[in-house]
């Protein structure tokens, strides 16, 4: 519908509000690997890693991928994480969207935008073998229930990586 992915990233790098926030990690405090920003309807807040993340409102271009994904998924997302890595030195470590306020029962679709990075996937328990996807700029992954309670996700880092990358993450967060 008129959205390219370049332009898309390039307005989404302008017009958001990025924040490279501390988390504490094993009782010590870093910043994150990766630059991020919080969208939501108003009154969704969301918390990772002990961290309350401030509520950026929808952007257009933003709205009109929300609508795209009711369209063609019959969900309404609520709320949308967006992580941007620099390049391949950003990361994010092995972890499930699982946390208390996320509505289990709705999916949540990835969208990346920019550099192809490896997507790598673990059993949470057992012994079954990770695997990885390898997400192009404008590959969508919809990650539906119960994937977050049976598998983690993450994305290492890539020495040879040196574009950006933007993902989008859509969720739904239960009314508080």
């Amino acid at each position: 519908q008129g959205l390219q992915t370049p332009q898309l990233r390039q307005a989404l790098g302008q017009s958001l509000a990025w924040e490279q926030p501390l988390v504490t990690v094993y009782g010590k405090q870093h910043r994150t690997p990766r630059l991020t920003c919080w969208v939501a309807d108003p009154g969704y807040s969301y918390r990772y890693s002990g961290l309350q993340q401030a509520i950026h409102p929808w952007t257009a271009e933003l709205e009109t991928l929300r609508q795209l994904l009711l369209d063609q998924l019959g969900v309404r997302f609520n709320s949308l994480l967006l992580n941007r890595y620099r390049d391949g030195a950003d990361r994010m470590g092995w972890h499930a969207d699982d946390e208390p306020e996320l509505d289990d029962q709705a999916p949540i679709v990835s969208l990346s935008l920019g550099a192809a990075r490896d997507l790598r996937f673990r059993p949470r328990r057992g012994d079954a073998a990770a695997f990885a996807i390898n997400l192009a700029d404008g590959d969508l992954l919809v990650m539906d229930p119960p994937s977050q309670r049976h598998w983690q996700h993450a994305l290492p880092p890539r020495a040879r990586v040196r574009q950006e990358r933007i993902n989008l993450t859509f969720r739904v967060i239960r009314p508080a």
